[in-house]
């Protein structure tokens, strides 16, 4: 076997300088020119503050697209230029599919989105009904509105429009900009940026067990109600 080593074994990289080495090479290790040319030079400093505003940039546009995204999945409450009442005295609380709500349909703690039975004018109008023990209520509900230990509100944030579709706790919770709603006391704001609670509406059982609305919400839906 040839004790010589290949010339490129031997090869010093233009550029290299040994007493000037990095902390993190062996001793004696050399650096390609592509190194000294790229991290040393000024122009490789002027590349890597361009690299770093890049990746500032990449970083930003994600955090506002994150913000828009929840806002364009938003369904339109009602159809345009619609004025009338939501709900009406004997008009029936139905789910996602049109079945009317019966009184046995939730356990206490548990919610569910539910929608005025159809009729001409209504598109969707998301409600949360809720179920509580009915002594866990208080504060500024108004009892008259419940039934059963049912409550229901309008699904509408009043601060820009989104759902309040997510719950912590008790506590209803809209996605958009982190509004925080307390049902046990008429969805009053417990934190966040919305100006006034959820409307309330006045609910009742049907003689024939599914829950009806016995009115219209108590306030304007939405943002920009007073």
């Amino acid at each position: 076997m040839s004790d010589k080593t290949d010339p490129a074994f031997d090869q010093q990289y233009p550029g290299s300088d040994e007493s000037a080495g990095c902390c993190c090479e062996s001793p004696g290790a050399s650096q390609p020119t592509i190194y000294q040319e790229f991290w040393r030079d000024t122009r490789g400093e002027l590349h890597r503050r361009d690299y770093a505003k890049g990746l500032a940039t990449i970083g930003g546009l994600t955090a506002v697209s994150s913000l828009i995204a929840p806002l364009a999945g938003l369904s339109q409450a009602f159809n345009p230029g619609y004025s009338g009442p939501v709900y009406e005295d004997g008009i029936a609380l139905v789910d996602g599919d049109g079945n009317r709500i019966q009184e046995d349909r939730l356990a206490e703690g548990e919610q569910l989105t539910v929608f005025p039975e159809p009729r001409p004018g209504i598109d969707n109008a998301p409600t949360l009904l809720v179920r509580f023990p009915e002594d866990d209520y208080g504060g500024e509900t108004n009892l008259e509105f419940t039934i059963s230990g049912y409550a229901a509100f309008s699904k509408v944030c009043t601060h820009a429009g989104c759902m309040v579709a997510n719950r912590d706790g008790n506590t209803l919770v809209c996605p958009c900009h982190s509004g925080l709603f307390d049902p046990l006391s008429g969805a009053t704001v417990v934190g966040g940026p919305p100006p006034r609670a959820l409307p309330q509406l006045p609910i009742t059982v049907a003689s024939d067990g599914h829950l009806i609305a016995t009115g219209d919400f108590e306030g304007a839906i939405g943002p920009g109600g007073g």
